[in-house]
């Protein structure tokens, strides 16, 4: 087998970029609007490359996959541009490889759409898959090791994944085994899952990139994870829409990157809105690459659970900041999960202005989630997070609830001031928490207790 990079540069490239930042400032708000000065914006030479000079056909049937493809690759071989796919519906049969200095651009009106046959995805390419790096088919659109790259326009994408969609209630035995090739270290090059198996693939993956820009597109019809920002640095997503109710249709994956900036998008999703990860037990561990410096702003999300750490975060989380989100309809406002099976930590968390119309459970600590109990128990610490300037008009389920892993690994250094929920079932639930504080918090009218007690009920009005 050909692989796209020797495994040792891939390590060398991996052990390179992760080496955390030293803070330089106390961490505060203060540090996000530098975060967002800092991303690399990409910028291209002003020339396009239409498909259609490159025979094209926008009738939904014929394969465009060529045209587009050749287009990219003249770009990237000259100065670069922009590849423009215009009006119309535009049929892949298979992946679309973006490169260096390649803006692919959708017009208004376009719609790009993708196979459903596995065997269109084919060879595998390098990727990661709920946070362990494997051998497996190719994204729909993918972009490796890149840098100046970008995915804009108004236009649509749409994977018509019917028959990958499928593979979720079969999955579970090829699950299982790259979680366990992960926990037990298998060499790389012999992870390889793709034909025979059954691991689907995320709509839209850069790998290793730099420099990424995913601007004002419409992203439907996923067949697991809708953008998967892994290995990257300086991406910035913005004005996105991703509709998409399938399983694992999470709406923005960022894992073990740097200086992201998530605006202005609207999610409506059948998983996590926007989750940040870093790798899974072992593989997260032993790589050690962080998801850090990121923010997360001016958004609008409904349909599963909205903004979310975890629970692939083995190699650390630090330096993130939710601010200015509107949550609709949502099971877990902010979910910070992980398990025992995990270790890593996330550390340096600030959220603040967010508005939510209906959750299960608005502010949610969950240390124990899915835990396999396979391998090594490693517990995972979550420590500094201030959360602010809440306010929710309906909680079904728990206001706030942390539930650390035990005394030795409780969830510390917690401030939550100004929340106000109208009517929340259970105001909170707490247990193995150290310096957690409620401060001018009014749940169901009642103003809580600054700090919680592990037991205490409160009455509703």
């Amino acid at each position: 087998m050909n692989y796209p990079i020797k495994i040792t540069a891939f390590f060398a490239f991996i052990l390179h970029a992760t080496t955390p930042a030293v803070a330089a400032e106390p961490f505060s708000w203060e540090r996000a609007p530098k975060i967002v000065a800092s991303i690399k914006m990409p910028h291209f030479f002003s020339k396009d490359y239409l498909i259609t000079e490159h025979g094209a056909v926008g009738d939904g049937v014929s394969d465009s996959r060529p045209a587009i493809q050749k287009a990219i690759d003249l770009a990237n071989a000259g100065e670069g541009g922009r590849v423009v796919i215009p009006k119309g519906t535009w049929f892949s049969k298979g992946p679309i490889r973006l490169k260096s200095n390649v803006n692919l651009f959708l017009e208004e009106g376009a719609t790009l759409t993708f196979s459903d046959k596995e065997e269109d995805y084919l060879p595998v390419v390098l990727t990661r898959w709920e946070g362990t790096d494997v051998y497996n088919y190719s994204p729909f659109i993918y972009s490796y090791m890149s840098s100046n790259v970008g995915l804009t326009g108004k236009g649509r994408i749409d994977g018509n994944a019917k028959a990958i969609l499928a593979w979720h209630k079969q999955q579970r035995p090829d699950q299982y085994l790259a979680r366990k090739m992960g926990a037990e270290q298998t060499p790389l090059p012999q992870r390889i899952f793709g034909q025979g198996h059954l691991l689907r693939p995320p709509l839209v993956q850069f790998y290793g990139g730099s420099n990424v820009l995913i601007q004002d597109v419409t992203l439907n019809n996923g067949a697991f994870w809708m953008i998967h920002l892994l290995y990257c640095d300086s991406a910035t997503v913005r004005g996105v829409t991703v509709d998409s109710h399938h399983s694992n249709n999470d709406g923005v994956d960022i894992e073990s990157s740097s200086n992201v900036l998530i605006e202005g998008s609207t999610f409506s999703t059948g998983d996590d809105s926007v989750v940040l990860k870093s790798g899974r037990d072992e593989d997260g561990r032993r790589i050690g690459r962080p998801t850090e410096n990121v923010v997360v702003r001016k958004n609008s999300m409904t349909g599963h659970s909205a903004l979310v750490i975890g629970s692939e975060m083995s190699g650390g989380v630090h330096n993130i900041f939710f601010e200015d989100n509107q949550l609709l309809n949502v099971r877990s406002a902010m979910y910070f999960k992980s398990n025992i099976d995990r270790g890593g930590m996330v550390n340096n968390v600030a959220v603040r202005n967010i508005s939510v119309k209906t959750a299960e459970k608005l502010i949610q600590f969950e240390t124990n989630y899915k835990a396999e109990n396979l391998w090594i128990k490693a517990p995972s610490t979550f420590r500094n997070f201030l959360i602010e300037d809440i306010s929710a008009e309906n909680v079904k389920q728990v206001g706030v609830e942390a539930i650390g892993t035990s005394d030795a690994f409780p969830i510390s250094n917690v401030l939550i001031r100004r929340l106000k929920i109208t009517h929340a079932a259970i105001p909170f639930r707490v247990k193995f928490i150290q310096d957690f504080v409620l401060e001018d918090t009014y749940i169901n009218g009642i103003k809580m207790p600054e700090h919680p007690q592990e037991n205490t009920a409160i009455a509703t009005k």
